[in-house]
């Protein structure tokens, strides 16, 4: 433990290891298998570099780290070649030459950690290279991967449990932000890790405030929940929008821009070398809003992200949970925020009735878009409800929107009577469903033409529910559906059925308590716990600012200068310490955290310099 611990100090700056890294890594430093499953932002990658790095120097051979994306290889090169450390990838962004120098340095023993995508890790002539080199620990990265009932299935997952039977006496450790109980175990199945060690921190990120608000022209709610809190004059904070739909994305970018907010899209449908190129401009610049469908964010390792919107439902908890994830990982406030109407709910669930899955793959996506709808409909604490899912108790938190502004409930028996009765006849006189606005005018007594083209002014609901507002009975319809005492038939476009569960209901044999709608009002600020727009210079005198400014300008020149995100020389914690401290010689550049011994080297009279320029 102590040859690690030195490694956290002089290579990566930082004093102590946080909650179970130190258990994990002593682990695999002495030649265990584990699966760890620790929250986006919570250190994971320092599991497997530290003990790589401790057995690479005692001989015992270099690491392979397994990872899905180029993205995510090339942002963790890069942080670790800045820190001294010598890693590699091998990807498609290389040329032939390039690979085989790369293979040629890794066989000489020059390279200590080389990360590789599994396609490649798959192949017979890489499998060759590991047969002529001497290897010290495998990792795989986001092994929720792996899972086939998962978010991010990637077939080639399936086949690293080869790693066990051809390297039976290599460690390997299996990596995860993202992961329920039933995906734990086929991690632990297909990655043959029976007999492995499994760590599970807390899948808490405090630092995130979860909001859902109703969904009442999310563009224009959105807007306003950027310029309340996430921007500050002519800039505005890092984030990311989430859509589902491709064209959506586009849309949406370029009204933003309009509106004043810098936005760049991005999705499958879109050129490669375009992708790539929006990529680093976020991942390089400050103050953009990416916004994107789930085919951005997997590793990408940007901390100053500080807010994550969704205007679509996410699939699942885990898509939820991980994309959320992507903001604040630098441990500061940051928002989770996510608009959500009722045609949300239809369009998720037509899009699992009419996937091409089978009955079992359809009743698990059910279940888990059924786990989402509830953490959108409770009236408890979030954070205790998304936490539960991954099968942690926790007490409710105050930084979620339920905990700050806990919403009303309300006996709705009656109203849900009303409701299911109104669909029953409905369908009962024309011989097909109908969809939740023909509903609503039926039971708000409004004659529309098509209410008089089917007669369903003549039902016994015609009227009944007129006491309720549109908005009032799209909730509850909503509510219905999330409940599961109403369903979408995929065969009606969006129309809506009873289920056996609403049977109940309509008997009065069982009660309904809903939330009580509430206009959605405009985006504030609320609370200081989190969520909130971060300054790093919070607190600082004039001086103190005049040094964090110099620091960053001379950041972003050293950044440019060796082709890497700016964060990769220095997050802004790093900075803040250093323009608050004033560190007057190297060897008190020592006591700021994330300055390991190389960077100390390389950048410890310049910092003295920029610092001391007052």
């Amino acid at each position: 433990m102590s040859r690690c611990l030195a490694i956290l100090n002089e290579v990566f700056g930082y004093p102590a290891f946080r909650g179970l890294q130190a258990e994990a890594i002593e682990h695999v430093a002495d030649g265990g298998d584990c699966l760890v499953l620790m929250p986006t932002g919570g250190g994971k990658s320092l599991c497997y570099q530290i003990p790589a790095i401790d057995r690479k120097a005692r001989g015992l051979g270099a690491a392979i780290v397994v990872s899905p994306l180029i993205a995510l290889m090339q942002d963790q090169v890069a942080a670790l070649l800045e820190a001294g450390v010598r890693a590699a990838y091998l990807n498609s962004t290389l040329t032939g030459q390039q690979a085989f120098q790369t293979e040629r340095a890794f066989e000489n023993g020059d390279i200590d950690l080389l990360y590789v995508a599994p396609e490649r890790l798959m192949t017979a002539r890489f499998l060759e290279l590991l047969d002529r080199s001497r290897i010290g620990l495998f990792a795989i990265d986001e092994a929720h991967c792996v899972s086939q009932w998962g978010h991010d299935f990637r077939p080639e997952y399936i086949q690293l449990s080869v790693l066990h039977e051809r390297f039976p006496s290599v460690p390997r450790i299996a990596l995860t932000a993202t992961a329920d109980e039933a995906t734990r175990n086929e991690i632990i199945e297909r990655l043959a890790l029976s007999d492995a060690r499994v760590f599970i921190d807390s899948f808490d990120r405090p630092n995130i405030r979860y909001r859902i608000v109703e969904k009442d022209n999310a563009r224009t709610q959105l807007l306003d929940f950027i310029r309340s809190e996430h921007q500050n004059g002519a800039t505005n904070d890092a984030g990311i929008v989430y859509c589902l739909s491709r064209r959506k994305v586009e849309e949406t970018a370029e009204w933003l821009n309009t509106q004043g907010i810098r936005a760049l899209g991005y999705h499958a449908g879109m050129d490669a070398e375009i992708r790539q190129t929006r990529q680093e401009q976020f991942k390089r610049e400050d103050g953009v809003v990416m916004v994107a469908t789930i085919a951005f964010g997997m590793g990408i390792d940007k901390p100053d992200v500080r807010f994550v919107a969704h205007l679509d439902l996410p699939k699942s908890m885990e898509g939820y949970y991980q994309e959320t994830g992507r903001a604040g990982r630098d441990g500061s406030p940051a928002n989770a925020w996510m608009a959500y109407g009722l045609g949300d709910v239809v369009q998720q669930r037509k899009m699992i009735d009419e996937s091409d899955a089978d009955e079992a793959h359809k009743r698990l996506s059910t279940a888990k878009l059924d786990a989402l709808l509830g953490l959108c409909e409770t009236a408890g604490c979030r954070r205790v409800r998304l936490l539960a899912y991954f099968g942690e108790s926790s007490a409710p938190c105050g930084n979620c929107d339920t905990c700050l502004n806990p919403p009303d409930t309300w006996n709705g028996t009656r109203e849900a009577q009303m409701a299911l009765s109104c669909v029953y006849r409905a369908s009962r006189a024309s011989g097909f469903s109908f969809g939740a606005g023909h509903l609503i005018d039926i039971l708000r007594g409004t004659r529309t033409e098509r209410v008089a083209q089917y007669h369903h002014d003549q039902l016994s609901t015609f009227g009944v529910g007129a006491e309720q507002g549109e908005p009032e009975w799209r909730a509850i319809f909503r509510q219905m559906v999330a409940y599961g005492f109403l369903a979408v038939d995929h065969q009606g476009h969006g129309a809506l059925v009873l289920t056996a569960a609403s049977r109940a209901v309509l008997k009065g044999e069982q009660e309904v308590t809903l939330r009580r709608y509430v206009k959605p009002a405009r985006s504030r600020q609320v609370g200081s716990k989190g969520g909130s727009r971060t300054d790093p210079t919070t607190g600082m005198s004039p001086h103190q600012r005049a040094r964090w400014e110099r620091l960053r300008t001379w950041r972003a020149e050293t950044a440019k200068a060796d082709g890497v995100p700016a964060y990769v020389i220095f997050h802004d914690a790093t900075l803040a310490e250093l323009a608050r401290n004033a560190p007057a010689s190297v060897g008190e550049l020592r006591g700021i955290p994330g300055i390991g011994a190389r960077k100390l080297e390389r950048f410890g009279e310049e910092l003295i310099d920029v610092v001391g320029a007052d």
